[in-house]
């Protein structure tokens, strides 16, 4: 992969950064100049500081995305937050970021946008005319259980409004602070309208540690899912991504123990890297692991048509040749093994109806 830079933008070297993912701030796609740090020849002693999390508010009129791609099992999806302060270096939504004019790198993790009026907002739209409902996915961008949730709720208050509109919702999370809303979640899912998808990409504490700076460990995601479970929530395990040449062998040991711990069904993605996280992820692993770095890069061409990225809808999640095929067949047959064969029930819509507001007409009937 020689087309990819090896050393990105520098970050000011008297700024510490404490787990993070990236260690540069390169500019985004869309901006007309690179900056980069560079020594003014005085040797000043100056204090160092350490990166710290930055959360800034935005007032959307809006909020639920709609979605038309044929790879994805959804019409419409909300995103609580732009930016994850889980720092993960592979993460797909690094790139939207640059819409913000900031970095897809550490401006990723330490540059939060939170939506509080989101509940509101939600409402709102759910009780315009002629809304028909269907699944809403929430978490399919940026985590909805990241850090800055325990602040800001704002999570908790779309799962109020959702519940008490007798909305579907598909979850998907690495987040340990999904437990805290397990009171709606449990009462959501049984009236058959919540599923829950948890993330697990290794099992392996000291690579996601490297990988994933500010997720939960492994270990305590398994535990996740069988807390979860044994509330009575369908979990899915997303065993996602998996990375050739560095996690894709872990495949049927993270199926075997989501399984255990009570995961109804599963799921896996190849690597993709679209845009700025091509060059992120390759930085990520020279420094990391130098000694496969190229190896793994190669591994990751190999289901991408000899690419980094494919974004072609039907490739893109699924990859392409030999190597993309004896993944997907390991897979299917972990499945048919582990019992994952039989998909989750679809979520019941038929409950939906806008609860009553302050002065509306009761109903006779």
């Amino acid at each position: 992969m020689n087309d990819l830079p090896l050393f990105l933008p520098a970050l000011d070297p008297h700024v510490k950064r404490k787990a993070r993912g990236a260690a540069s701030v390169p500019v985004g796609r869309f901006e007309p100049f690179s900056r980069e740090w560079v020594h003014d020849g005085w040797d000043l002693p100056e204090e160092e500081r350490l990166l710290r999390t930055e959360i800034a508010i935005e007032r959307p009129r809006k909020i639920i995305t709609r979605n038309e791609s044929p790879d994805v099992p959804f019409d419409r999806s909300i995103n609580p937050y732009r930016g994850c302060e889980h720092g993960c270096i592979y993460c797909f939504a690094r790139p939207s970021h640059s819409y913000l004019g900031l970095s897809p790198g550490l401006d990723f993790e330490t540059r939060i946008v939170a939506k509080p009026d989101a509940p509101t907002l939600l409402a709102r739209e759910l009780r315009r005319r002629g809304y028909a409902p269907d699944v809403m996915a929430i978490g399919t961008n940026t985590d909805p259980y990241q850090p800055a949730e325990a602040k800001m709720g704002v999570m908790r208050g779309l799962l109020e409004v959702l519940d008490a509109f007798n909305h579907p919702v598909a979850i998907v999370t690495r987040g340990a602070g999904v437990l805290r809303d397990i009171d709606i979640l449990s009462r959501m899912a049984a009236r058959n309208l919540l599923h829950v998808g948890i993330s697990v990409t290794t099992l392996n504490a000291d690579l996601a540690r490297k990988m994933e700076p500010r997720a939960p460990t492994p270990q305590v995601r398994i535990r996740m899912i069988g807390t979860l479970a044994r509330a009575g929530i369908p979990v899915r395990v997303m065993a996602a991504p998996m990375i050739p040449g560095l996690t894709d062998h872990e495949l049927e040991a993270i199926l075997t123990e989501a399984r255990r711990a009570g995961a109804r069904a599963a799921s896996f993605i190849p690597l993709r890297l679209p845009h700025e996280v091509a060059a992120l992820f390759a930085d990520w692993l020279h420094r990391h692991f130098p000694d496969r770095a190229e190896r793994v890069l190669n591994a990751v061409a190999a289901f991408r048509d000899g690419r980094l990225n494919d974004p072609r809808f039907g490739s893109r999640m699924t990859g392409e040749g030999v190597e993309a095929d004896l993944l997907a067949q390991r897979f299917r047959v972990s499945c048919r093994r582990l019992g994952y064969d039989r998909p989750l029930p679809p979520l019941d819509r038929s409950r939906f109806a806008p609860p009553p507001e302050a002065g509306d007409q009761l109903s006779l009937f």
